[in-house]
């Protein structure tokens, strides 16, 4: 047992994850024009500012500044504000001491750093049906970096910087015949699961798609995100342990996971997500989780911010932000390599600051 993490499931890739000298972190960035609909996201100050927060994410991530807006990314509420979980990823993979790569799947604001990207396209507003142009060019590009990636890693560790994240995920979900409705997460202490299923069914009635009946590729055609091919791509192109940072939006991997290769052992890959995403009492990830396998197991990192000093991770406790930027996997990987919670959390207070 690791203090900070309590499992559901397999212990099998935590034990060799600490084992392992030669795993690396992958950043998965995009943008969808959802983000843009008032009141669907909080990854951003306002709705305008959300496209740029994936580029911000990872700027911060690698230079330790961010230089496409002006404006910090964080999440703010009722003039209440909490930092982007990309300042938590940064501290966790620092204390680590884990390399990273970051992958433009497609956004609109490119990021001023060095990144591999899988197309051009861009998310687009997946009401009218037609979320991403390019769902099968983003997903091979990611299966032939997985597999270059596992011919030189013994572990990778990917997460996802994309606001209304969890909006497109119920959308891929829908479609793929899941009962995924009020049990996505959300950004915000409120989640505005009318809104973001009313999104999701205009999307689905305008690309004249039947939940249940759609294939991966044509859900995400219609009313996904670039970040989902793209991860999915890269699990199925490897044959390595994956550790996915993240919660819904990684339930969504795994559905498209499972209907790209149904006999796909999901005993390779684990979620590694917050504790404020596993008891969010807005969401249910198990409950996505168990309709797609029985065999995903899930950790859960609880860094304790009810003792941290800052005023804005405190507010993570009360519902904002909750995971993002493979915050929770990045902090899971920093305490299995043998770091404590409370330096942990020092490391993050002092990026914070």
């Amino acid at each position: 047992m690791i203090d900070g993490i309590k499992t559901y499931g397999s212990t099998e890739l935590i034990e060799k994850l600490q084992e392992c000298d030669d795993s690396v972190f992958l950043l998965t960035i995009g943008t969808t024009e959802t983000s843009k609909i008032e009141g669907i996201s909080g990854a951003g100050a306002t709705a305008e500012l959300t496209e740029y927060t994936p580029a911000a994410d990872v700027e911060f991530l690698v230079l330790g500044e961010v230089r496409c807006t002006d404006t910090a990314a964080e999440t703010v509420v009722d003039g209440a504000a909490a930092p982007t979980p990309a300042r938590l990823t940064k501290a966790a993979l620092q204390l680590a001491n884990i390399p990273f790569v970051i992958i433009d799947a497609g956004s609109k604001i490119k990021p001023d750093v060095e990144y591999i990207s899988f197309g051009q396209e861009y998310g687009r507003d997946i009401r009218t049906g037609k979320g991403i142009l390019n769902p099968l060019e983003i997903f091979e590009n990611g299966k032939d970096l997985g597999l270059e990636l596992s011919q030189r890693h013994e572990m990778l560790i990917i997460g996802e910087s994309i606001p209304a994240g969890t909006t497109t995920a119920l959308g891929v979900l829908k479609a793929l015949g899941y009962e995924a409705n009020e049990k996505v997460s959300g950004s915000m202490p409120h989640n505005p699961h009318d809104l973001k299923s009313k999104t999701v069914d205009e999307g689905l009635k305008n690309a004249g798609i039947t939940p249940g009946e759609a294939d991966a590729m044509q859900a995400i055609g219609a009313v996904g995100d670039p970040t989902l091919p793209a991860i999915a791509g890269l699990v199925l192109g490897s044959d390595i342990p994956i550790i996915l940072a993240g919660g819904t939006q990684m339930a969504a991997v795994c559905a498209i996971i499972k209907s790209v290769q149904p006999s796909f052992d999901f005993s390779r890959i684990n979620l590694a997500t917050t504790v404020f995403v596993a008891k969010d009492e807005t969401a249910d990830l198990f409950g996505i989780l168990n309709q797609i396998d029985d065999n995903i197991t899930v950790n859960v990192v609880d860094p304790n911010f009810e003792e941290s000093e800052h005023e804005g991770l405190k507010n993570y406790l009360t519902g904002f932000v909750k995971e993002g930027a493979g915050a929770g996997g990045a902090m899971f990987t920093a305490l299995v390599l043998g770091n404590s919670v409370e330096k942990l959390r020092k490391k993050i207070e002092k990026v914070c600051k």
